[in-house]
């Protein structure tokens, strides 16, 4: 089987999980047999926005090196991961002229937000939701912009009118049930979503021995939660409480202030790679996932639960959905700093409880999200689109 794996790459400068999520289920297949190829762009490349506003809109350029990257290679299925901004709705036109089938997974929400993350004023906003997107121009939805958020909006209601986001794709993926529905209420078939979650190849073994302090992992920005970490963190009366931040952002100075505020008990470790960060998850008593959007699938949390690390996390959309209260960690109100310092003064007191939620977030990752688990679904939605194409 030959697989042509279609992604938009954010900007360097900002590591996105949809791109480690792209890159480590084209390996999964590429381990498993799967012959496959890729086709990249950057958002490194943005020159102009005017000319970056045309691509997002339609891609020329997108369209004449996948298709013929389709008559090179002559794949069994396309998968796109994500088309903004340089690659565009073009590719499926590419792929539509080749008979090649389509595949997408929805990372995001930017085929009905403009913002891609169902956010406005630091509350959930579905305004554009099944309906024009003209009031994200209003708002300035995207970059706090009305000129910048213009082209994007433009594009989500041309192929939305078009029927792009249907007739171009035989079969979308969302990460979660609750993503599901806002897909099927911004206007997808729902016949045509599979539900197929991230995963974590290689998993670490969660560590033996006690365990100490909460952890963060993340961007450093406001729709993380960041603003209501910090206020959680300097409400908290332990004298066992420590916190430790690690990730990069636009808040690093707010939350390197706080640290020096703190008296010791925020740690601000900065970027790490990827392994020093599961390190570090291995030994937290329990990992913090604050944001106040919805998220889609954040790997925060699949990450802990390799780790035996249970996680606190907004009750939120997909967080509500993945985090199981009580069993494989805990939830608190979206945005309530008093409540989420109140959890993690209950986690802090209660080590024993979080070892036991620790262990059934171990029993849950092996049981949902596990590489060969992963590998066998996706499997099961190419044959959907492609009978005829095994490994």
């Amino acid at each position: 089987m030959k697989v042509l794996v279609i992604h938009n790459r954010y900007r360097s400068s900002a590591p996105s999980g949809e791109d480690m999520a792209c890159d480590a289920e084209a390996a999964l297949l590429a381990r498993h047999g799967v012959e496959v190829v890729r086709y990249e762009r950057t958002n490194d490349d943005i020159g102009s926005h005017l000319a970056a506003a045309f691509e997002t809109v339609w891609s020329r350029r997108a369209r004449l090196d996948i298709a013929a990257l389709l008559r090179r290679e002559r794949p069994d299925v396309a998968h796109v991961h994500n088309l903004w901004y340089r690659i565009s709705p073009s590719a499926y036109a590419a792929c539509r002229d080749a008979g090649v089938p389509v595949v997408q997974t929805l990372h995001n929400f930017r085929m009905c937000c403009a913002n891609a993350l169902l956010l406005r004023d630091g509350l959930p906003c579905e305004e554009c939701v099944g309906s024009t997107p003209w009031r994200s121009v209003r708002y300035g939805c995207f970059r706090g912009s009305r000129l910048a958020t213009l082209p994007v909006a433009f594009s989500e209601w041309l192929h939305a009118s078009r029927g792009t986001w249907s007739s171009g794709v035989d079969r979308s993926i969302a990460l979660t049930d609750f993503a599901l529905e806002r897909f099927v209420a911004a206007g997808l078939p729902r016949e045509r979503i599979s539900v197929k979650p991230n995963f974590l190849a290689d998993p670490p073994s969660p560590a033996g021995g006690a365990r100490a302090g909460a952890l963060f992992v993340g961007r450093l920005t406001s729709e993380k939660g960041i603003p209501v970490l910090l206020d959680a963190a300097a409400r908290v009366n332990h004298r066992d409480f420590v916190l430790e931040i690690v990730g990069d952002g636009s808040l690093r100075n707010a939350v390197g202030l706080a640290a020096q505020r703190s008296g010791g008990r925020i740690h601000v470790a900065g970027a790490k790679c990827r392994d020093s960060c599961l390190e570090a998850m291995r030994h937290a008593q329990f990992v913090v996932v604050p944001s106040i959007c919805y998220e889609n699938f954040p790997l925060a949390i699949v990450e802990a639960f390799a780790c035996g690390t249970p996680v606190l996390a907004s009750r939120l959309g997909a967080m509500a959905e993945i985090v199981e209260d009580g069993l494989t960690g805990r939830l608190f109100a979206a945005g309530d700093a008093a409540d989420l310092a109140r959890a993690m003064t209950w986690l802090t007191d209660h080590p024993a409880a979080c070892a036991e939620m620790g262990r059934a977030a171990r029993a849950v990752f092996e049981a949902r999200y596990t590489a060969d688990m992963n590998f066998d679904v996706l499997m099961s939605i190419y044959r959907q689109v492609s009978p005829g194409a095994s490994p």
